[in-house]
């Protein structure tokens, strides 16, 4: 339980407030915040909020889309954000294609330059960009970073404690490379956020909402935490789970679920 963060997005209409009580309450001790949330609340309002509970902010989401304009501007404010509220990581979901371009390799290799411009800053702020892959099926328009070793490739340039990888089980458990690539990114010591969430089947309509919580899909989630923890990362597991049906529930009953599927099958 001392590695357990509950992402914000598990409970999306969960209020702030009571979810930093409901985790305090249930003995947890770090959550991941979303921007929206967090800026519809109040950064620095929410930072005292979860400092005076007791609880880490484990990860910030999101940052990147880099081929929208203004990009520099927003992930300097989401640096910002990240370091006002002592988030060790900012996730990065890097964007798709730009409009009317099919060059996928042009845009991942202007996701690696637009990073660089923001490694200065990041280190100045104390805050790891975290280069999250997605699913393939997103990389049309959400994100063209989809394996794990595209995201270190990307990273490689840049120091370690500036950029990193996230390791989502959601987005990476159909590749039979991403052990040896969780191995990599441990000697590399890029691992920067640590996520889980099952595959569910049938996906929904709307792919986005198909993760499921722990147990519910066919993910190995054990061995994905074996992996990391082999590879050296110790830090927190966040449970981040996108699903409507698990949304509609109140979040304290869906807390208490995740904390048992956890320790079933993660733990």
């Amino acid at each position: 339980m001392k590695r357990f963060s509950l992402n914000q997005a598990t409970t999306k209409h969960w209020p702030l407030p009571d979810l930093v009580a409901g985790c305090v309450e249930a003995g947890v001790t770090g959550v991941g915040l979303w921007r929206e949330d967090v800026q519809a609340y109040g950064v620095e309002k929410a930072a005292a909020l979860v400092r005076d509970a007791g609880l880490a902010v484990t990860s910030l989401c999101r940052g990147g889309f880099f081929q929208q304009d203004g990009w520099q501007d927003e992930n300097k404010r989401a640096i910002d954000e990240a370091a006002t509220l002592g988030a060790p990581a900012l996730v990065l979901v890097s964007g798709g294609l730009p409009e009317d371009s099919r060059d996928i390799d042009a845009a991942r290799a202007h996701v690696g330059e637009a990073i660089g411009t923001l490694v200065p800053y990041a280190l100045d702020a104390g805050v790891q960009l975290a280069i999250e892959p997605l699913h393939p099926m997103y990389a049309s328009d959400r994100c063209v970073v989809s394996t794990l070793g595209q995201a270190l490739d990307l990273a490689g340039p840049y120091p370690a404690e500036a950029v990193g990888v996230v390791v989502d089980t959601y987005h990476l458990w159909w590749d039979d490379a991403v052990w040896e690539l969780i191995a990599r990114a441990g000697r590399e010591q890029r691992i920067a956020c640590f996520q889980v969430a099952d595959w569910v089947t049938p996906l929904p309509a709307g792919v986005l909402l198909g993760r499921g919580l722990p147990g519910t899909g066919c993910v190995e989630l054990r061995r994905f935490r074996e992996a990391v923890d082999a590879a050296g990362y110790a830090g927190p597991v966040e449970v981040e789970v996108f699903a409507e049906d698990v949304w509609s529930r109140p979040g304290r009953e869906v807390l208490t679920e995740t904390l048992e599927r956890y320790r079933e099958h993660v733990e």
